[in-house]
């Protein structure tokens, strides 16, 4: 897990943006993402907003995904597989890199066919706890025709990552503004941040 942890980190110290494959393995991969089809037909996600909890805001023209919050609570074997992989990344982040990463929160996420997020920035500002955004695809099969790239505005241009199985994509919560395109099928994620308190 090192070399793929490794990867990470030195694609996001080059370029503000970390990218590696196989974050998680294949088949944490294909239950994480039978769980989330699961979840989402016993109709347990709710439409995503923006704002914090004393002020969210539900506009399905800024943003149209859905989402159910991960918690080691729900006792689920899949979901703790994913938390294991993200104690040991953040270990392994902090004394490398000596980040001082203390929690994270992550949740589902999908994107109906047809839905998308506005250009934002992944931090409160009431509330800079958000660190490092993290996103894993769990996407099989995905084509370019299918959209739903993930967006980067670097100062010097865009950066369009496409959200493929198994994927994942790092970078400041606070630094760099992105979108997620319009997705022409549904499109499946893990998201979070990692905190400091």
């Amino acid at each position: 897990m090192e070399n793929i942890f490794n990867t990470l980190i030195d694609s996001f110290i080059d370029n503000k943006v970390g990218i590696t494959q196989n974050f998680i393995n294949a088949q944490l991969s294909l239950q994480l993402k039978q769980n989330l089809t699961d979840i989402y037909s016993e109709k347990l996600f709710k439409h995503a907003g923006t704002g914090n909890d004393k002020d969210v805001k539900h506009d399905s023209k800024v943003r149209g995904d859905m989402i159910y919050w991960l918690d080691r609570k729900h006792n689920n074997s899949h979901e703790n597989a994913f938390f294991d992989v993200m104690d040991s990344f953040i270990l392994h982040l902090n004394n490398t890199c000596y980040t001082g990463i203390t929690g994270y929160e992550f949740h589902y996420t999908l994107y109906p066919t047809g839905s998308f997020y506005k250009k934002h920035l992944d931090q409160f500002k009431s509330n800079d706890s958000r660190k490092y955004s993290m996103i894993i695809y769990l996407n099989p099969g995905w084509l370019e025709a299918d959209g739903g790239e993930l967006c980067i505005h670097h100062i010097d241009g865009l950066q369009n990552i496409s959200p493929e199985n198994g994927k994942s994509v790092f970078f400041k919560s606070n630094e760099l503004e992105h979108e997620v395109l319009c997705t022409n099928k549904p499109q499946m994620s893990i998201t979070g941040w990692l905190k400091v308190n």
